[in-house]
């Protein structure tokens, strides 16, 4: 692993235990074995290292997830292949994941949350452009989009939420019945 992959990883790990604003770069030179010259040479600030660590882990989900999210006319199928890509890319690796939710509800100016921002818009902007497609389909969703774009993400992550905090004992990986049924649950409220 290389010094950049290096550094990355020890920061997630650290990021995600004790917070972004808890860890300080000397705590993540160290972990990544490194010096702070080093961690600065490849990111600039810690707040670079934060914005290149987004960068890197959340490429491939969003690569996924908006291949998912073509719509071809079926919007049950669609969310159904959407949910099942979005538990299996969260699961895989849930420190991101986690890291991401915190940064999320962290204060408005914060350094985590203006650094969230990209993946809030680009989630937001993919189910409500998905939702947009079906409008035609399914006429009662007309002026609704964004509301059930929001609505279906922050199902999407309760969800995981709630699975995450379970004894890890109990835990068993989501199944496609578990992302079928959440589906379903969400789409009643959307035909109702």
């Amino acid at each position: 692993m290389d010094n950049r992959q290096n550094i990355l990883k020890a920061a997630l790990h650290l990021f995600y235990a004790k917070g972004y604003d808890a860890v300080g770069v000397q705590e993540i030179a160290d972990a990544a074995q490194i010096t702070k010259p080093t961690l600065y040479h490849y990111f600039g600030s810690k707040y670079g290292l934060l914005e290149s660590l987004i960068s890197h882990y959340y490429s491939d989900f969003s690569r996924e997830l908006e291949q998912a999210a073509v719509y071809e006319g079926d919007l049950p199928v669609t969310l159904y292949r959407t949910a099942k890509i979005y538990f299996r890319l969260v699961t895989e690796n849930k420190e991101f994941y986690k890291l991401v939710m915190s940064m999320m509800y962290s204060g408005e100016e914060s350094d985590s949350y203006k650094a969230s921002e990209g993946i809030r818009r680009h989630q937001h902007g993919l189910f409500t452009h998905l939702f947009e497609q079906a409008g035609d389909v399914i006429g009662n969703m007309n002026g609704r989009q964004e509301q059930y774009a929001i609505t279906f993400i922050g199902f999407l992550n309760h969800y995981l939420l709630y699975w995450f905090s379970r004894d890890h004992g109990r835990r068993e990986p989501i199944s496609d019945e578990q992302a079928f049924s959440v589906v379903h649950q969400f789409l009643h409220g959307i035909y109702v």
